[in-house]
C-alpha cells in the first residue's frame, strides 16, 4: 500500500509539473504573439465592395498638399498679423509705465485716460484678432469642403464603370482584405482631374493678364 502511495504522489508531482511548464510555455507564446504586428494577405474577393485609405489621399492628392501649404502659410501670416495688433498696444503700454515711474503723470486725471486708452487699445486689438481667426477658419472650412466635394464627386463618376455596390473608408473597418484596395486608382484619378482643372485655371489667368497688359497699353497711347 506504501508502495502504491508513493507512486501515486509521484505521477500527481509530475502533473504538476508538466501543468506549470505548459503554462509558462502559453504564457511565453502569449508574449510573444502580442508583440509581432501581423500584417494580412490579399486573397480572391467574393464581394462588390472596395475601400479607399484616406491617410494615403491625404499623402499623395495634389488638392491636399495645395491646402496644406495654404495652411501652414496661412498661419504664419496669422500670427504676424495678431502680433502686429497689438505690437503698438504694448508699446504704448510700456511708455506709460515709463512715464509713472519718472512721476511723469502731473494728475490722476491724465493717469486714468492713458489707462482707458490703452485698455482701448486691447479691446480693439482683440476684436480685430477674432475677426482675423473667424475669416481664417471660414477659409479652412471651404478648402475641407472642396476636398471632401472632390472625392465625393470623383468616386461618383468611378463607380459609374466599376459598379460596386460600396466604396468604404479603411478607417471604417476593423478588417480588409488588401485585394479590396482601390486607392492608387483614385489618388491617380483625382490627381489627373484636379491638375487639369489647375490648368485651365492658370490658362485662364494668363489670359486675363495678357487682356490687362492690351488694354493698359491702348489706354497709354489715347493718352
Amino acid at each position: 500500500m506504501k508502495k502504491i502511495a508513493l507512486i501515486a504522489s509521484a505521477c500527481l508531482l509530475l502533473l504538476s509539473t508538466a501543468s506549470c511548464s505548459n503554462e509558462g510555455s502559453a504564457t511565453e507564446k502569449g508574449k510573444q504573439d502580442s508583440t509581432q504586428v501581423k500584417t494580412a494577405d490579399p486573397f480572391e474577393s467574393q464581394t462588390n465592395i472596395r475601400y479607399i485609405d484616406m491617410d494615403s489621399i491625404t499623402e499623395h492628392y495634389s488638392l491636399f498638399k495645395d491646402y496644406k501649404e495654404w495652411l501652414m502659410k496661412k498661419n504664419e501670416s496669422l500670427e504676424r498679423q495678431v502680433k502686429g495688433l497689438y505690437g503698438s498696444a504694448q508699446k504704448f503700454e510700456a511708455e506709460c509705465q515709463k512715464k509713472m515711474q519718472s512721476n511723469g503723470y502731473l494728475t490722476e486725471a491724465a493717469y486714468k485716460a492713458d489707462v482707458q486708452k490703452l485698455q482701448n487699445m486691447m479691446i480693439n486689438a482683440q476684436k480685430q484678432e477674432q475677426s482675423l481667426r473667424r475669416q481664417a477658419n471660414e477659409e479652412d472650412v471651404q478648402w475641407q469642403k472642396q476636398l471632401q466635394d472632390s472625392i465625393n464627386s470623383f468616386v461618383i463618376d468611378y463607380n459609374k464603370e466599376k459598379k460596386y455596390d460600396a466604396i468604404l473608408y479603411k478607417a471604417a473597418g476593423v478588417y480588409f482584405n488588401p485585394s479590396l484596395d482601390i486607392t492608387n486608382d483614385v489618388i491617380e484619378g483625382l490627381n489627373a482631374r484636379y491638375n487639369k482643372v489647375a490648368t485651365k485655371e492658370e490658362k485662364k489667368a494668363e489670359e486675363k493678364a495678357v487682356a490687362d497688359s492690351t488694354a493698359t497699353k491702348e489706354e497709354a497711347k489715347k493718352k
